[in-house]
């Protein structure tokens, strides 16, 4: 795998994980959990796209 992808999974994994989403969900609701782990993906797949491009 290369650097930027693996980057953009190191990333986003822990954050958006199935059991980590239930109590995100239960502290700040169903909506902000919902945009939070999108901001999350969107920001890592950036992340690994300027990594990847810059280091790769």
């Amino acid at each position: 795998m290369a650097g930027g992808p693996a980057l953009a999974l190191l990333l986003a994994g822990p954050s958006v994980s199935l059991p980590s989403l239930p109590v995100i969900s239960r502290v700040m609701g169903a909506r902000k959990t919902a945009v939070y782990a999108v901001l999350v993906i969107l920001f890592s797949a950036l992340a690994g796209f300027v990594y990847g491009n810059i280091v790769g």
